[in-house]
């Protein structure tokens, strides 16, 4: 077990629980991995407050409003907000854990969260827990560490806990008809940004969602260039399969960095994961593993993908995938 103190000493004193969740505005809509981040909040047992900041915050608070288990939702409509830049909301959530008297503030492990939150508890002279898998208790939590391969249980003697979620790790909140949280605009604050939003490069897919996918078919160096790496995608059509990659397939440049899949990528957890032409180095199995089904497909019979596989196939996938896409 390891305990983390802040740097700081505090006079014992007893709060009564209260949590914040970071929702991440996307225009009118917002970053489901709020979702996840609610359901870990809602295992402690006090009231949990979502806030929504940016420029349409109250049209997107309407939707967060009726999410069981949000008890109040509070608005910062500014536009100083949008896109999660990290000075401007983790200045807001420091004044809100103030006002509100927040225990724990909690946000998803996404590069928003682990942009924001790390800044938060610099502010709060806290220490950030981070990528949480399971909430034992107030100030206890689990981790996974070392690429997941240990699991480790963490308790913070802090008296405010910043924490950051796992998001396959938590089901996500569903929306009710009887929830109805209340509204409230945010005070305002100084909130001076000390970064400029330029622009973002997004790929635009028809296909699933990576982090929410059921299915997905993920391809690896030994699709051998960008041309080859067309055959995953005709696989994940046929299926129905959102895309995914390994490292050493990104930094070949066979396909965009968003889809990477592990340590330092994306974290999946869907019902079936195939993995084509990857060998499985421990960083790229921290972001899958996971998986309901894992199904392996490689030429090499020794391939350490196929230790944790739940069906594996040995051959070139070259002529495997057109037999498999024909058949399906």
């Amino acid at each position: 077990m390891c305990t983390t103190y802040s740097g700081r000493f505090y006079a014992m004193q007893r709060f009564n629980l209260s949590s914040l969740v970071f929702v991440e505005t996307k225009g009118s809509g917002f970053d489901e991995g709020a979702l996840n981040a609610i359901t870990a909040a809602r295992k402690l047992s006090g009231p949990v407050t979502a806030v929504v900041a940016g420029s349409e915050a109250d049209v997107t608070a309407k939707a967060v409003a009726k999410i069981d288990g949000v008890s109040k939702v509070i608005i910062a409509k500014d536009a100083v907000y949008d896109h999660a830049l990290p000075e401007t909301n983790a200045s807001l959530l420091k004044a809100l854990q103030e006002k509100e008297s927040a225990t724990h503030i909690f946000a998803p492990h996404s590069a928003a969260g682990k942009n924001i939150m790390p800044r938060l508890a610099a502010l709060l002279d806290s220490q950030q827990i981070s990528d949480i898998i399971a909430v034992e208790g107030d100030d206890t939590f689990v981790r996974p560490v070392y690429a997941g391969n240990a699991i480790a249980t963490v308790k913070t003697s802090d008296p405010i806990k910043v924490v950051t979620v796992r998001t396959t790790s938590f089901p996500a909140a569903v929306a009710s008809d009887t929830a109805s949280a209340s509204e409230e605009a945010a005070p305002a604050i100084e909130a001076t940004p000390l970064s400029k939003w330029l622009k973002e490069d997004v790929t635009k897919s028809d296909r699933p969602d990576l982090a929410s996918a059921k299915r997905v078919v993920s391809g690896g160096r030994a699709v051998k260039s960008a041309e080859g790496f067309k055959i995953i995608y005709q696989l994940a059509d046929k299926i129905g399969a959102g895309v995914g990659a390994s490292r050493a397939a990104v930094d070949a440049g066979y396909c965009d960095n968003s889809l990477q899949v592990g340590q330092t990528g994306r974290i999946v957890a869907p019902e079936l994961y195939i993995a084509i032409g990857i060998s499985g180095a421990i960083q790229h199995l921290a972001g899958m593993k996971e998986s309901k089904v894992i199904v392996a497909i490689n030429k090499d019979a020794d391939a350490p993908i196929f230790q944790i596989a739940d069906y594996g196939l040995v051959g070139d996938l070259f002529t495997t995938i057109p037999e498999l896409i024909e058949k399906i």
